[in-house]
């Protein structure tokens, strides 16, 4: 795709219009849906088509999740990749389960091994470590994709910035063999808060607004900033900033390396967990997160929950605002036509790393 330069001064009304350059807070698609016979097998290898893990304030769990097994046995285990621990009880193959405070000790993260009697088990968690600090550190794991797929949980991890963790927080990240930190963050951001991460866990730098590529936009970044600013007016957006901000993570080429390299460290990670973030862990770590899951097959309406998803976990009801995200979309469909152009021409990601990329973070 060709490519456009803009002179200093067009620049500097972007970056004087919109928080483009220096945010505030800042896939290929799955394959035509798979035959009817294909879609038959999926169902008969992957009995459950819902699954939730809730951890309360005291300390207990509930769980619920829909399958077609005739029963479920529910086993915690303090590892994704365990099979044995401890059974907390057995339900129907459609049902719900509390496991009440006290039940399991208070310290570390329970994953929940769900075992139906025919078929494949699954591995679901809560989504949140508890981290005090960085109350939107998620795991991004547990959705289910369109072709009846499970995305791992305990490989992948978004968050806000890392740069008060506690040394018992450092502990915790380190109990979930996390050695990975992209930080997607600019250079005035990193300098100000450099991250504060246990030894032994690698630190990457794929900054979204770097410049290091050039100034450089795939379409006139002037007529995308007016065309941002038209839909956030139209959408009642609250704010403009992002709503100019959201587009330009697709149209502003030096994006797309921070994004391809975010993919590729995370699909190459073969030492242990991976966690993502920028400031607030709501902007460039949703578009990322949105980037991620649809490449893995999640459905649009499970990644948009996933993205407004930082409105409970900040704290703010006000932190995100669907319009946003959707305006990256309407970008990657207004410049490659859909999003599997996108991961091919924009990101530049290769059949090899996004099969990678599958085969790491999917589960029957």
């Amino acid at each position: 795709m060709r490519t456009h330069r803009i002179t200093q001064a067009a620049v500097a009304a972007v970056l004087l219009a919109s928080t483009v350059l220096v945010p505030p807070a800042l896939a290929a698609t799955p394959s035509a849906p798979p035959a009817a016979g294909a879609r038959a097998a999926v169902r008969a290898a992957v009995p459950f088509t819902a699954a939730t893990v809730r951890r309360a304030a005291d300390g207990g769990h509930t769980l619920s999740w829909s399958s077609a097994a005739g029963s479920v046995s529910v086993t915690a285990v303090t590892s994704p990749d365990a099979t044995t621990g401890t059974l907390v009880g057995t339900a129907p193959g459609t049902g719900s389960l509390t496991v009440p405070a006290k039940t399991l000790p208070g310290t570390g993260r329970w994953y929940f091994r769900l075992t139906p009697d025919s078929g494949s088990p699954l591995v679901v968690a809560d989504r949140s470590l508890g981290i005090e600090s960085a109350r939107n550190f998620r795991d991004i794991g547990g959705y289910r994709t369109t072709d009846g797929h499970w995305v791992r949980s305990g490989l992948v991890y978004r968050s806000n910035k890392l740069d008060s963790l506690t040394d018992a927080e450092q502990q915790r990240l380190l109990s979930q063999r996390l050695t990975l930190d992209v930080d997607l963050r600019n250079a005035m951001e990193r300098h100000d808060d450099p991250d504060r991460l246990p030894a032994g866990v690698t630190y990457q730098v794929a900054d979204v607004v770097s410049l290091s590529h050039g100034i450089r936009f795939h379409d006139s970044a002037l007529m995308t900033l007016a065309e941002a600013i038209a839909a956030g007016l139209f959408s009642g957006s609250s704010d403009l900033g992002q709503s100019i901000g959201y587009p330009f993570m697709v149209n502003f080429v030096g994006a797309d390396y921070a994004f391809r390299d975010l993919v590729t460290a995370v699909a190459t990670n073969t030492s242990g967990a991976t966690v993502f973030h920028c400031s607030a862990g709501k902007d460039r770590t949703g578009w990322g997160t949105a980037v991620l899951l649809t490449l893995l097959g999640v459905p649009r309406d499970t990644v948009e929950a996933d993205f407004l998803a930082s409105n409970e976990y900040t704290g703010n009801p006000k932190a995100v605002e669907l319009s946003w995200l959707r305006a990256a979309f309407a970008e990657v469909d207004h410049l490659y036509g859909d999003f599997d152009s996108y991961v091919r021409e924009g990101l530049k990601l290769d059949d090899a790393t996004v099969a990678t990329l599958r085969a790491k973070m999917l589960t029957d």
